[in-house]
């Protein structure tokens, strides 16, 4: 169970920063090295996250069935059926468009491009929130 806050709560973490550190950062500088750092992100973490939020939801489960009679059990119930929306807004909306931008590069990148970077930022705010809030159900499932 601790083992499975912990590797939830670092997931949520990376999340959190890129949201919130990383891609501010790369949208401050200028256009070609913030769209160089931004496909070069979603390569590398979209190559391990898929891993993560599917080894996070696999934790959850065993948590889940190896307490299902605790009385605390529906608060990790609950915290899998989040990370199972966030699997499934990662699949329809955010991996579509970050395969597009991964493969950009200054020559080849399309005109809109800040505008599918904004969308994706926007969608990955709600995936952030939804990731945080099953954070916080498995936190308080533990205690």
């Amino acid at each position: 169970m601790v083992f499975t806050v912990v590797v939830v709560g670092v997931m949520v973490g990376v999340e959190f920063s890129v949201a919130f550190v990383i891609n501010p950062i790369l949208n401050a500088l200028p256009d070609d090295a913030s769209q160089l750092g931004r496909a070069h992100g979603g390569r590398m973490l979209g190559a391990l996250m898929p891993f993560w939020y599917l080894g996070s939801l696999a934790l959850v489960a065993v948590w889940a069935v190896g307490r299902w009679d605790h009385p605390g059990n529906g608060r990790v119930i609950a915290a899998g059926a989040l990370l199972i929306v966030s699997v499934i807004i990662s699949i329809l909306l955010l991996v579509p468009i970050n395969n597009r931008s991964k493969t950009w590069t200054p020559e080849n990148r399309p005109a809109d491009w800040k505008q599918q970077m904004n969308r994706w930022d926007r969608l990955h705010y709600v995936r952030v929130a939804v990731i945080v809030a099953a954070f916080a159900l498995l936190a308080a499932a533990l205690v």
